[in-house]
């Protein structure tokens, strides 16, 4: 509100669009006393003729005939006409959305997430809802979430331990942490599927990148190899800049401008580049070459960290790399060993000033050197047994991928915060809202 002599301008926005309305309140209206005092973040309707505006910053507003008071906003209102910082919205999270810069995330986000189904229903990818309670941590990390009803004051115990034959469903359960097990499953009936729902993860981290809960996409093909799997990590990746890029257009020049000078370029950069492919032993010999000092080792056998990724995209490349064929013990059982026996048919998709974005995999289709992989990290072939039976009964060459939906966000819209870019995070000793 900005009330002058004889006037009073009321700034209104509605959330469809980054840019609210000017309306022109005047002495004349019924209740202007009331409309004059109305505070920020109070809700209203306007009735008015819309006009060309003679003021500079807008080209149209809303002469008020009626300004009906719906729902008026004290003084305790927590939002002022300032900028606020990102760590004091998140203490706000039920009102942070009203603000400038949540409203062109949450827009972005609802874009995207509807792109990313018109991608896959194009190719006649088949949409799979995959289980959220589990019995089986696909990663193998055992950062699962606990899903009981027994008596936390009491549990059953059997010889010392919790007895899980009495829970809910008799069995040790907990929140996914992802649904490319069951997808796979669907890829061997259907050919084509992908998943895109919540996943959850019980990692003590507090980084910029991490979440207790976030969203998964993970596409998965039938008679389909690494190379496969990486065309479709490209295209879609691709489709997803360029839709924001073109769909979002405003709410991206925000972001170019307030929070990532130079966004709107290097996304471009991306829709437009063809993506490198580099196996991961090169990749190792690159960094060792490098005429900069790593903060972590840089050895063959050991995981790239963030610090290596930026290097490769932003100074070796020059753009979007895949790397290709990691050593198999620092990868999951479930991924196709090559015929060199020490590396898997893995691999991770780079972009610039990120690092990973896509992480994906040809799969183990064969019976005997998946059981042997399970073996290897320690996990219980008969635990898996139906997934073993895909192998046993039709199994075909399959690959598939994980984007994680808020790295997405995060890397095309600016927002370096994780915590931004999903409407109430979970992280650890934080499930407010």
């Amino acid at each position: 509100m900005r009330t002058g002599k004889g006037v009073t301008f009321i700034s209104l926005n509605d959330g469809s669009t980054l840019a609210g309305i000017q309306v022109v309140a005047e002495p004349e209206l019924e209740n202007y006393a009331e409309v004059s005092a109305l505070g920020t973040g109070s809700a209203v309707a306007v009735t008015g003729v819309l006009q060309e505006s003679p003021a500079a910053g807008q080209e149209l507003e809303l002469k008020a005939l009626s300004v009906e008071v719906v729902g008026a906003a004290d003084q305790e209102y927590p939002m002022q006409k300032k900028r606020h910082s990102f760590e004091y919205l998140r203490t706000i999270a039920h009102m942070r959305v009203r603000s400038n810069t949540f409203g062109a995330v949450f827009r972005v986000r609802s874009a995207l997430a509807q792109e990313v189904h018109r991608f896959f229903a194009e190719r006649g990818f088949l949409y799979v809802h995959t289980p959220i309670i589990t019995a089986n941590d696909c990663e193998g990390a055992g950062e699962l979430f606990r899903v009981t009803t027994l008596d936390m004051d009491n549990p059953p115990r059997v010889e010392g331990e919790i007895d899980f034959g009495q829970d809910f469903f008799a069995k040790a359960t907990g929140l996914t942490v992802s649904g490319q097990l069951e997808g796979e499953l669907f890829a061997q009936a259907f050919s084509d599927i992908y998943t895109f729902g919540p996943t959850f993860r019980a990692e003590n981290s507090n980084t910029a990148r991490h979440a207790a809960e976030f969203w998964m996409i993970e596409p998965e093909m039938a008679f389909a190899d690494l190379s496969d799997d990486a065309d479709l990590a490209e295209a879609f990746l691709k489709r997803l800049c360029r839709f924001a890029l073109d769909s979002c257009d405003e709410d991206m020049r925000f972001f170019n401008a307030q929070i990532d000078k130079g966004l709107i370029e290097r996304i471009e950069g991306v829709a437009r580049a063809s993506f490198a492919r580099m196996d991961y032993g090169e990749a190792i010999e690159r960094l060792k070459k490098a005429p900069v000092s790593f903060q972590f080792p840089v050895e063959w056998g050991l995981d790239l960290q963030s610090e290596h990724e930026r290097y490769l995209t932003e100074q070796v490349v020059g753009g979007p790399v895949f790397i290709m064929n990691y050593p198999k013990d620092i990868k999951a059982f479930y991924m196709r060993l090559n015929d060199d026996g020490r590396t898997v048919a893995a691999m991770d998709l780079l972009v610039p000033k990120v690092g990973e974005i896509i992480g994906g995999s040809q799969r183990e289709e064969r019976l005997e050197p998946l059981i042997g992989r399970m073996m290897e990290v320690g996990i219980e072939p008969e635990s898996l047994s139906w997934y073993l039976d895909t192998r046993r009964w039709g199994s075909t060459p399959h690959a598939g991928f994980g984007l994680g939906f808020e790295r997405l966000i995060m890397y095309l819209t600016g927002m370096e915060n994780i915590r931004d870019v999903i409407p109430f995070p979970r992280t650890p000793r934080h499930a407010e809202f």
